[in-house]
């Protein structure tokens, strides 16, 4: 009996598989009779920037724990085996799913032109309907909720199969497809079935990084200790913002240091109490101050309520034992900062921008590069990680406000 067939999505980060990869992967199975059955999909982390983000979607923090392809190569195989391929599109992802199988030893046993394509059928089933996935799922009444996602596009276009297999059921071609499927010479695979990384929801709060370090360490640490912690969480503050990677490294860093959970609670605590210090110097915190303390505090796990009753009166002087700064890194002017990733502003306006203000935009890191600003934060491109290997804070396009604001 004839396997069916696997209609497969791919989202990318470009559009040539020779330069770019892919970041996400769906495959739905269609039984030969039309009925959709087993969908699959995961985020795959593709080791460089994701691109293009504006149209699919991927945030950088949600692929930085998801697996590298090789790691999902065999279970991929083996959800095709014995199947017709399928996609809307096919010549797209039948070539990035082939180039990126070839890369981890594994090769498809059947070309572009044995693979079904359901923008292709479109033009016979849908004349004048539209070659678009949405075009094709408006015309069967079909529900594309989430396009560019490629679990929802490869099922949307399962079902687009589904119908086509239905309006059709005695063409002889769908039987050659699956014939020669069913018995081409499919390689040997040991499915690793790794757990898939999905998407986060939008709006879904990102688990606090407090909450993945021990809260029962030996409690060993001194001031030198609690200073590097304090230091790398002044980087990773300045931007007003802990991605997923420096969430990580402060995790890293506390357990290294064998930093506790309670310990480090304590040591927030204090670089709030040395903030408001410094909010209060001139005796009065402003609306922007007070904001901004706000903001720190979410961050750092601190309840407004604490925050609130240290805006009721002056906090005097800086923490003595810790020695807590409220921003580690000053720019000034000639200073080096590199942009990378795709910005929702232009590229030559940003460092036109920042020649106005006196910095220096670069297009290369260095160690002499003072910032890095990224479109995406957690971004995986070369610069942000030869940036994070030189210990050159990465902070989000938001920043540019408050730096180029002075």
């Amino acid at each position: 009996m004839n396997a069916g067939f696997a209609v497969v999505d791919v989202e990318t980060t470009g559009l040539f598989p020779g330069n770019h990869r892919i970041a996400e992967i769906a495959v739905v199975h269609v039984d030969p009779d039309g009925t959709v059955s087993n969908r699959w999909e995961t985020l795959v982390n593709p080791q460089r920037d994701l691109g293009p983000q504006h149209i699919h979607g991927i945030r950088a923090a949600d692929i930085l724990h998801a697996p590298v392809f090789g790691d999902i190569a065999h279970d991929v195989m083996e959800l095709l085996a014995g199947r017709v391929l399928v996609a809307h599109n096919v010549h797209f992802d039948y070539r990035f799913v082939s180039h990126e199988l070839g890369r981890a030893g594994l090769e498809l046993p059947f070309e572009v032109h044995d693979c079904l394509c359901t923008m292709k059928l479109a033009r016979r089933y849908l004349p004048g309907a539209g070659r678009s996935l949405k075009d094709c799922c408006d015309s069967f009444g079909l529900n594309l909720a989430n396009a560019h996602s490629a679990g929802d596009d490869a099922e949307a276009a399962a079902h687009v199969l589904s119908n086509y297999l239905r309006m059709d059921s005695g063409n002889p071609e769908w039987f050659s497809a699956l014939d020669r499927a069913y018995f081409s010479s499919w390689p040997a695979v040991e499915p690793k079935r790794r757990q898939p990384a999905l998407r986060r929801p939008a709006g879904e709060p990102q688990t606090h990084f407090l909450e993945r370090l021990v809260n029962r360490l030996p409690e060993v640490a001194g001031p030198d200790e609690h200073n590097a912690y304090l230091a790398m969480l002044d980087r990773a503050l300045m931007d007003r913002q802990i991605s997923v990677s420096e969430a990580d490294g402060l995790v890293a860093l506390a357990e290294s240091l064998d930093i506790s959970r309670s310990t480090a609670e304590q040591l927030h605590i204090k670089y709030m109490i040395s903030m408001l210090a410094a909010a209060w110097d001139d005796g009065v915190v402003t609306t922007e101050e007070e904001a901004d303390l706000r903001v720190v505090g979410n961050l750092l796990g601190i309840s407004q309520e604490s925050i609130t009753r240290g805006l009721v009166a002056p906090v005097a002087g800086q923490d003595e034992e810790t020695g807590a700064a409220v921003q580690s890194l000053v720019l000034g002017g000639g200073d080096k900062i590199v942009l990378t990733g795709e910005m929702s502003r232009d590229r030559n306006d940003i460092e036109a921008d920042l020649r106005a203000a006196g910095f220096v935009p670069h297009p290369a890191i260095t160690k002499a590069v003072r910032l890095l600003v990224a479109a995406d934060p957690d971004s995986l491109s070369g610069k942000a990680k030869k940036a994070r290997s030189y210990g050159i804070p990465v902070v989000g396009e938001p920043y540019l406000t408050t730096l180029l604001r002075g």
